[in-house]
């Protein structure tokens, strides 16, 4: 059914009814996109913060895994008063929001180097991850929608490929400014104590602070830039009458969630989004750990330098997959990734040597571009798309699975005493995500009337 327009004004993007454009305004579009990997670089850096702080501050697997619970409970607690934000005022206000709160994030790691307790490292986490919550909460929907709908997967996972970017980044940032030569933090603290083991344990949380002294630069200059550049709306309008306005629609909260309490497919959706964050966070978290117990040799820098290949696999699998899901079905693609990604994690769990973590390495080649594809084949079950924005943000609830899950796996590794075995969670995590793209994929096999696949 042909859209609805409302005036193109001077821009030169026609807005539609349903929130999409007649067109995608290429500057705002990239300008869009490189927010996405500011929260790679915040995400990869807490991989860094888990080894460093499982030293410093003397912590078990389970207790490491709570730089992830601060980290994505920040997402879970604000991606609701985010999308009522983006309801009530703009995606652009949203993404303003957010870049001032990661800043004032950013900002508390000065305080907390010098307080140097793990409490307070996990608040300027926390506080890291409400920006990020705004951020993802109103870019992924956001980059969707600015263009035709026919094209919102593809926006979406090139904006999603620019992600990879900022992990590799901020693992950059971590391997030389945080860990730099230190070489082995835990062998040099092992035969340290009392004063001597507080000052060098203190002397080391210092190093936290230098990638987030860049981050904070970048941050400044892309919140100025926001500031100034116009935005497109990109929000579902009311269908009007002649020469009236059209209005922006506004349900409420309620409305919305018995909506959406009442769509099989969306919550589908959602749960599967959850496990997927889960197993992402979960092989991430413990990659370094897992080549640091295999290999006892070998540095905490030079075990950082294993994240980088896993972010560059991942950048490489979703160029790869992008490609066969221009040329074949999206969710068969991913059914054999996910396949694929499944006998990759037996093998971390299985093989008793440094063969587990270049497997580890090569699970993140088959996480390709599942979030965002996930997330789009979910928010095309939301039909009426003046509930978009409440969706979207529901979606990236579903991030709190990488509080969940690692948690889950670090208890899994204190109580059978082997960090290797606990790669069976994700392995069974990716296992469930194959299931739900196999399903997917026969379904529209048999409606190929209802396919949205674009």
């Amino acid at each position: 059914m042909e859209q609805t327009a409302t005036k193109a004004k001077h821009h030169g993007w026609t807005q539609l009814s349903d929130g999409y454009l007649s067109k995608t305004p290429v500057f705002q579009f990239l300008l869009v996109s490189l927010i996405f990997p500011l929260w790679g670089a915040a995400a990869s850096l807490n991989d860094i913060l888990i080894t460093q702080f499982k030293t410093v501050f003397q912590l078990n697997d389970a207790a490491t895994a709570f730089v992830q619970s601060a980290f994505y409970g920040g997402y879970f607690l604000i991606a609701i008063p985010a999308s009522l934000i983006i309801k009530k005022a703009s995606y652009k206000f949203a993404i303003m929001t957010g870049l001032i709160f990661y800043i004032l994030g950013c900002a508390m790691f000065f305080p907390a180097s010098r307080v140097a307790t793990y409490s307070m490292f996990l608040v300027a986490i926390f506080a890291i991850a409400i920006g990020l919550s705004f951020l993802e909460t109103s870019c992924d929907t956001y980059s969707s929608m600015l263009g035709p709908k026919q094209f919102a997967t593809i926006r979406l996972n090139f904006s999603q490929t620019l992600v990879p970017l900022g992990d590799i980044t901020g693992i950059l940032l971590g391997k030389y400014l945080i860990f730099g030569s230190v070489g082995n933090l835990a062998d040099k603290m092992a035969n340290m104590h009392g004063a001597e083991r507080i000052a060098y344990g203190e002397q080391m949380l210092q190093l936290t602070l230098r990638p987030y002294k860049y981050i904070l630069i970048v941050l400044l200059v892309m919140l100025i830039i926001f500031a100034l550049v116009p935005m497109p709306r990109a929000k579902a309008v009311a269908e009007s009458a002649a020469g009236e306005e059209a209005q922006e629609e506004r349900p409420s909260l309620g409305e919305t969630i018995k909506y959406l309490w009442h769509n099989t497919g969306f919550k589908k959706g959602v749960f599967t989004q959850f496990v997927y964050a889960g197993l992402q966070t979960t092989v991430w978290s413990f990659t370094i750990r897992l080549a640091l117990n295999l290999n006892h040799s070998i540095t905490d820098a030079a075990a950082s330098t294993f994240m980088i290949y896993s972010y560059i696999a991942w950048f490489v699998g979703k160029l790869i997959a992008n490609y066969f899901m221009s040329k074949f079905s999206i969710t068969g693609t991913l059914t054999v990734y996910s396949l694929l990604g499944v006998l990759c994690l037996i093998i971390t769990f299985t093989v008793p040597n440094m063969t587990a973590v270049y497997s580890a390495i090569m699970t993140s080649f088959f996480f390709g571009p599942e979030w965002p594809t996930i997330y789009t084949h979910t928010l095309d079950q939301v039909h009426e798309k003046k509930y978009t924005e409440t969706a979207g943000a529901i979606i990236v609830m579903a991030l709190i699975g990488g509080a969940i899950f690692p948690a889950i796996q670090g208890l899994v590794s204190d109580l059978t005493g082997s960090m290797q075995l606990s790669f069976i969670v994700p392995a069974l995590c990716f296992l469930y995500i194959t299931g739900y793209f196999f399903l997917e994929y026969r379904y529209e096999k048999k409606h190929p009337e209802e396919m949205q696949e674009h």
